[in-house]
């Protein structure tokens, strides 16, 4: 699984579930974001330092999107901590707790997971208490 949040609201905008870990998987979460939303002048694109987020493909994605690429710290499990977090979460909240028999259930069950419950009704206090859909509908000017 490779997922791509938001850090503003802690939602997660696009995301692939592929049989292997490689480029294409990252790549197909990158551009289901892309499609989702709009990219901004000064976005950032933050990752840890796998090989897949470091491919030519990849470069050029980013390049034609204007997006600049940042590259985690070797050793640092906290610079990615938003994303760390999420998958922990994912593992506690979901994976850990079935037995998945297919591939097809597996894809499934995450994208009920992340697309009906993760962004749509669970809370996180780092939103106070709000999901990340409420938090992105309201005013924080």
């Amino acid at each position: 699984l490779a997922a791509v949040l938001d850090l503003y609201n802690r939602a997660v905008v696009g995301w692939s579930l592929k049989p292997r870990l490689g480029d294409d998987l990252v790549l197909t979460a990158l551009n289901q974001a892309l499609l989702r939303h709009p990219v901004e002048k000064g976005l950032v694109f933050h990752t840890d330092r796998g090989g897949q987020y470091r491919g030519h493909q990849m470069e050029l994605l980013l390049l034609r999107h204007g997006i600049r690429l940042s590259l985690g710290r070797r050793g640092d499990c906290y610079d990615n901590a938003a994303m760390e977090s999420f998958f922990s979460t994912l593992k506690s909240e979901l994976v850990n707790r079935v037995e998945l028999e297919t591939e097809l259930e597996a894809r499934r069950l995450t994208y009920d997971y992340i697309e009906v419950y993760y962004n749509r009704q669970r809370r996180h206090t780092a939103l106070n208490y709000q999901t990340p859909v409420e938090y992105a509908n309201e005013d924080h000017s």
